[in-house]
């Protein structure tokens, strides 16, 4: 059973920087894709940055491109999210999450839903 803890949430200003991380328990990191998705309050969970088992392949949504951004380090089984010049509307509980992925695939469908595997979440808090 795969297992993904994140950590790192906290409250900050808005224009201020956090980052996340994810420790998981995949063994085979070679076949899978890691991604962070987020729920904000009153809204639906929602895609927010996905990277391929190499780091090779990133997607991320509109609304964070440029300000977010996602890596991973196989030899400790980390993923993190970098994110910086945030904002109110960043506000959301981050969770980790991991599929399979077939290596070679580059379809942006593939890394931006139906993941297996999910964190509990680490809170996230802009004040404005």
């Amino acid at each position: 059973q795969v297992q993904l803890v994140e950590s790192g949430g906290g409250l900050v200003q808005a224009g201020g920087s956090l980052m996340l991380s994810c420790a998981h328990s995949i063994r085979t990191f070679r076949t899978y894709a890691m991604g962070w998705f987020r729920q904000g309050p009153g809204k639906e969970r929602e895609f927010v940055t996905a990277i391929s088992w190499n780091g090779g392949i990133k997607y991320y949504a509109d609304s964070v491109k440029g300000r977010f951004t996602i890596s991973r380090d196989n030899g400790k089984n980390m993923v993190y999210l970098q994110m910086n010049s945030l904002k109110p509307e960043d506000t959301a509980i981050y969770y980790c999450a991991a599929k399979y992925v077939p290596s070679n695939t580059y379809s942006s469908g593939t890394y931006t839903q139906m993941y297996d595997y999910w964190g509990q979440g680490t809170q996230v808090t802009v004040s404005s």
